[in-house]
């Protein structure tokens, strides 16, 4: 998934127009914090920091933008609910949904944002059937996948688990299985809970029913801690990239203590007036400070867009690697994490789901509905090995969204398999196009946008066993490659 507003066609900040505005100053952000520096940075080194920092700040800054929409507009047109109340979504995401960019479609969502500022939350889950998947992820405002719950991590049993902010320091109380600590104050629950057909909507929700999330105070039943403060957030608009993006970064900081990688990076862009709780403003920026900082932002989104191109090993035209997990897995490489958050912000671990991804047939042609039909067909006994289930789902490749189609199919799902036409040799072939294939092939078609096309393949819990997607990129099983149709 990824934030729709930070999308980088954005970052294009239109320099010609926003560059050479306003008057010069020798006040601004910049300029002050040069006057505290024995070595004020140059225009090159400022440049540099400020390219560094966009390619640092870049997910922080994306995740804040959903919260925003998700927790804090109430008329954002997205928003789900307020801090430390979940949403169960008892559907699936449809083209309609536009704030998060790749949606996944196969597992009906139950989404919390997490304010952990007052006292742990407690998250409870229920029993869930064997055969069900379901996983709650736990990522921060770092993207850092902090943690699981659910069919791989801990089972389908119920249980009850604290997430802590990152300064908690009390004991863990009776009946707890297990502690999460989250690297920033505020953080995501998000819970996918595997819909294996549609008429197994009511299931899902009775499913949904038996997730809870409490304070620790009502879970011990001990009154509530003090309130933390109200805080004032800082709107978000489509402009957000082209003037402000280093302002929503200081907002953001200020709930996000370095780690002990990150205080290289935190000393940097103190040197250009960024940091937790300062304000720093583009517009409010010299001619010369807009001209530096505007070119290391557009430097920063140029390395985003290489490594994503790539940073990820080409498997018969399908992209194939792992970009997600803890802070550990980063270990300080924040152009990994910007990449990871630009491709899909909030993506699994590989451990508990692989994304193949494509834009292209094997030889690189780029994928186009306008203009060619396509196949993509599985030999008989080569599905995607995972111990869950797999998916193949279709995007338009300008947006990145899900497309409206007149059968209202967005992925193809090894759930749908029973219902699906294989060939003579057992073989399955999916239908990639625009326009129908025909009655005979219409169980098997995945409509395609009349354009560019974007497609991701979806492994759940992929075995770790030969054959294998894993390790991501190395694995002995291989995604087979899009086809041409004559």
């Amino acid at each position: 998934m990824k934030a729709r507003i930070l999308r980088t066609g954005a970052l294009a900040f239109a320099i010609a127009a926003t560059l050479f505005t306003g008057c010069a100053t020798k006040h601004d952000a910049v300029a002050q914090a040069e006057k505290n520096e024995k070595n004020a940075p140059g225009i090159l080194e400022t440049r540099d920091i400020a390219e560094q920092g966009f390619i640092y700040g870049l997910p922080i800054v994306m995740n804040y933008a959903v919260m925003y929409e998700y927790s804090v507009d109430k008329n954002s047109g997205q928003y789900k609910a307020p801090f430390n109340q979940i949403l169960n979504e008892p559907r699936v995401f449809t083209y309609k949904d536009t704030a998060i960019i790749t949606p996944n479609s196969d597992t009906p969502y139950s989404l919390c944002w997490l304010d952990l500022r007052a006292e742990p939350i407690v998250l409870s889950v229920p029993a869930v059937e064997k055969e069900r998947y379901f996983s709650v992820m736990l990522c921060d405002g770092n993207t850092f996948n902090y943690g699981y719950i659910g069919s791989r991590a801990t089972g389908n049993e119920p249980g009850d688990y604290l997430v802590v902010g990152p300064d908690w320091k009390g004991e863990t109380p009776a009946g707890i299985k297990k502690v999460f600590r989250s690297s920033t104050q505020f953080s995501l629950a998000a819970y996918r809970t595997q819909l294996i057909n549609p008429d197994d909507m009511p299931n899902v929700i009775k499913v949904q029913s038996g997730y809870q999330v409490q304070p620790l105070s009502a879970y011990l039943h001990q009154p509530a801690p003090p309130a933390a403060p109200a805080i004032n957030f800082p709107p978000i608009n489509k402009d957000m990239v082209k003037t402000n993006f280093f302002q929503y970064l200081d907002f953001a900081l200020q709930f996000a203590p370095p780690g002990p990688e990150e205080m290289a990076i935190r000393a940097q862009l103190a040197r250009i007036g960024v940091g937790a709780g300062k304000k720093f403003s583009f517009d409010a920026l010299d001619l010369e400070h807009k001209l530096e900082v505007g070119l290391g932002m557009k430097a920063g989104q140029k390395k985003v867009d290489e490594y994503l191109a790539a940073g990820m090993k080409n498997i018969n035209g399908w992209k194939v690697g792992s970009l997600f997990g803890d802070r550990a897995f980063f270990n300080g490489d924040w152009l990994k994490r910007a990449a990871a958050a630009q491709g899909g912000i909030y993506g699994n671990n590989a451990a508990e789901a692989m994304y193949p991804l494509t834009t292209t047939l094997a030889d690189g042609e780029v994928l186009d509905g306008s203009q060619h039909n396509y196949t993509l067909t599985f030999p008989a006994g080569q599905f995607p090995p995972v111990n869950a289930f797999w998916s193949v789902t279709m995007y338009d490749g300008k947006t990145q969204l899900l497309i409206e189609n007149p059968i209202n199919r967005y992925l193809i799902n090894s759930p749908m398999l029973p219902n699906m036409k294989t060939n003579d040799d057992g073989s399955l072939t999916l239908y990639l196009q625009h326009d129908s294939p025909g009655a005979d092939k219409e169980s098997n078609w995945l409509p395609a946008p009349n354009g560019p096309i974007y497609l991701v393949m979806r492994l759940y819990w992929p075995k770790t066993e030969a054959p294998s997607i894993l390790p991501p990129g190395e694995g002995t099983w291989k995604p087979p490659g899009i086809v041409q149709a004559n």
